[in-house]
């Protein structure tokens, strides 16, 4: 298993607790990040999104891209995976830039397309929302054109959505052949997308029931279409304690809801109508972004190493954690649930 987290671009995950101890600051992201390659973590998720869907818009939110470029300068070992979304980023630049970053860390970079959900941060930049139908249309054009550029010397391209004539990309990514391409989605295209034109799949949190037969369908597709192993990635919040009950205890207080929801609740309608997600998502589990309360990695260091292992069994290879406060309970994850896995397998 490989351990990643998510980078606290907003200032925390939970939304319901305002001040969870970790600014939105290039400073908290940079000595986290290098804390965390000290400590053994091999990844780190950078969100994109230019308003704060968790804390509110008004509050801060760092540039997905710009954090990247740095953290590549001042990090050594550490895997980079960057959210992307197609309708905010012309291909061929995008392709471009991201060649460039992967350079700068020596190929660690990873991206992880986003097909976008939220309508009224892009009308609030005057950028191209596409419906449902339309985005994975949208996704699978940018993902031809951007990496004809990263593989071929010269490429032109004409779609119903970029057209490039004998574009150059120059210098070409550091990673061969390309920088891993994660995605996740759960509707028929999106899979089918996925299964065609990328190398990993992400999903949301789930008991790993329910993320086995996820696993064995991305599989299934992949075969069909001649393609390479997948890798298969998880998101999840983690707490981990002594004991069984102060595991539970600090559940409670990250779960608990105010007399009054949060900012960080406006957008709770509009995420979940736009999606193909479960609609029996609770307004509760919304407090923990990305269901990441299923997959229950909440207990005694070895009540979750056993569930991680059944995590593995299922054919996951990647976990991206939440965590709050963020550096506190990293190193706790990391001295606890991580170091003695891995001494295991060496």
């Amino acid at each position: 298993m490989r351990f990643g987290y998510w980078m606290p671009v907003f200032g925390g995950w939970l939304r319901n607790v305002p001040n969870e101890g970790m600014e939105a600051s290039w400073d908290y992201v940079k000595r986290l990040t290098q804390r965390s390659e000290q400590t053994g973590w091999d990844l780190t998720l950078i969100a994109e999104l230019n308003l704060n869907d968790i804390k509110g818009v008004e509050e801060p939110a760092l540039d997905a891209w710009s954090t990247a470029a740095a953290l590549a300068a001042v990090t050594q070992s550490i895997d980079l995976m960057v959210a992307v979304r197609p309708n905010f980023h012309h291909p061929a630049l995008f392709a471009k830039q991201a060649a460039n970053i992967d350079n700068i860390s020596g190929g660690r970079l990873a991206l992880n397309v986003v097909s976008s959900w939220w309508a009224d941060e892009a009308k609030q930049y005057g950028l191209q929302f596409d419906e449902h139908g339309d985005r994975y249309a949208r996704t699978r054009e940018w993902l031809t054109v951007v990496d004809g550029l990263w593989t071929e010397k010269h490429f032109s391209f004409e779609g119903g959505r970029y057209q490039l004539t004998d574009a150059i990309c120059e210098p070409k990514p550091a990673a061969k052949p390309r920088p891993t391409i994660y995605a996740g989605g759960e509707s028929d295209a999106a899979k089918t997308m996925i299964a065609t034109q990328c190398d990993a799949y992400v999903m949301h949190g789930d008991p790993a029931e329910a993320i086995a037969p996820k696993i064995q369908d991305m599989k299934e597709r992949r075969a069909k279409v001649g393609g390479g192993p997948m890798q298969f990635g998880m998101a999840a919040f983690a707490i981990v304690r002594d004991s069984e009950a102060e595991a539970k205890k600090e559940l409670a207080r990250v779960t608990a809801m105010p007399p009054q929801p949060p900012k960080g609740f406006d957008n709770f309608d509009q995420w979940l109508s736009g999606t193909q997600l479960e609609r029996e998502l609770k307004l509760q589990e919304y407090s923990v972004s990305n269901r990441g309360l299923r997959p229950n990695l909440v207990g005694t260091p070895e009540q979750i190493r056993e569930r991680i292992e059944e995590y593995e069994a299922t054919g996951l290879d990647l976990l991206l954690l939440q965590m709050s406060p963020q550096a506190e309970e990293m190193d706790r994850f990391a001295a606890q649930v991580i170091a003695p896995m891995k001494e295991a397998v060496s």
